[in-house]
């Protein structure tokens, strides 16, 4: 072999090594099964970035992102194992675990610290506060979580809750509805229905929003979601996990069109500019919170989960509510100092 030749082989051994090293990396890799709340939009960026600046990878995880069909079935699915990690409505854990005690899921991270839960309606209808809604007929789906929680904004608000009546629909014909005028007014997240009326040909300034929280409705919203079984058995996983979306959170805040191209890489048909306008909502109305800056990203309250549990199990009667300490765990949070923004 000739000088040159051998220098040239030597030269490549540490690439080499590398790759190989690389390889078993990715082999040894811990493999995670993530579902999200619903078809792919603006605030997903959160786990695009942590996969695109390699945090999934850096905490020795190997994650599959799904989309999800609601939280009710993000529950389900991490519950009976089909997925180990959700991104869902922790108001909804307080039911599923008074219903399902022996496969109880916990919330471990916040991202929506407000629920963003709002009534939604049309200029057109003249609906410009809650006491305008007597009389009037509301839509949703049946056990969604915005229609469930609206006998609380209702008395919040000074209005009975009984004075509205419901029309029920699936999921996908709720906004259209209301652009037709099926319904006076929706209940859903503030970023789902003004985006969705919007993709639909509805002016912004023709979008009148009501959110629960205005009235004082002070609840969680969406957070990150295990299986207690998983979490026992999978500790370090769940808390690299939660690391690692954390820092996709702070990406994407402070690269929001990064996170929107890194979400367009994952989903040819995702509409960047729409869904930049979506996680800015998200971001104002229920990521950054006073709240946040004062506890960090991820924070989880035991009066607040107090609160979510009360609520929900009066608006659900139900009659065997599990305690607040076990919808929740803090013990895969990373330290505060690391969390805040």
């Amino acid at each position: 072999m000739k000088r040159s030749q051998f220098l040239h082989h030597m030269a490549a051994l540490p690439l080499l090594a590398a790759g190989l090293a690389s390889g078993r990396a990715r082999a040894q890799a811990t493999p995670l099964r993530f579902a999200w709340d619903w078809a792919p939009q603006g605030y997903h960026a959160i786990w695009a970035m942590a996969e695109e600046r390699g945090l999934f990878r850096d905490a020795g995880l190997r994650v599959q992102m799904d989309r999800g069909y609601g939280s009710g079935d993000t529950i389900t699915k991490v519950a009976t194992g089909a997925y180990d990690i959700g991104f869902a409505d922790i108001n909804a854990l307080v039911l599923f675990n008074a219903r399902n005690p022996q496969q109880r899921v916990i919330a471990v991270s916040m991202v929506f610290d407000n629920n963003p839960a709002a009534v939604v309606t049309l200029r057109r209808t003249g609906i410009k506060a809650a006491a305008d809604l007597r009389g009037k007929n509301l839509g949703a789906p049946e056990g969604e979580s915005s229609r469930v929680l609206f006998p609380v904004y209702a008395r919040a608000a000074g209005l009975d809750p009984a004075a509205v009546r419901w029309t029920s629909m699936t999921a996908n014909l709720r906004e259209t509805m209301l652009a037709t005028g099926q319904v006076d007014a929706i209940t859903g997240l503030q970023m789902a229905a003004v985006f969705s009326l919007r993709a639909a040909g509805v002016a912004a300034e023709d979008i009148v929003v009501l959110p629960y929280s205005d009235a004082g409705v002070d609840l969680y919203g969406h957070g990150i979601i295990t299986s207690a079984a998983f979490a026992q058995r999978n500790p370090e996983a769940v808390r690299a996990f939660v690391r690692a979306s954390i820092g996709g959170l702070r990406a994407a805040l402070a690269d929001p069109a990064a996170g929107m191209a890194a979400m367009k890489k994952r989903e040819p048909l995702f509409d960047e500019k729409l869904e930049l306008e979506r996680f800015a909502m998200a971001r104002d109305v229920a990521i950054m919170t006073s709240n946040v800056r004062r506890t960090g990203f991820g924070a989880l309250e035991l009066d607040r989960m107090r609160r979510v549990a009360a609520v929900n199990t009066e608006v659900n009667r139900i009659a065997n509510p599990p305690a607040a300490e076990t919808l929740f765990s803090t013990d895969f949070l990373p330290p505060q100092v690391e969390r805040m923004p």
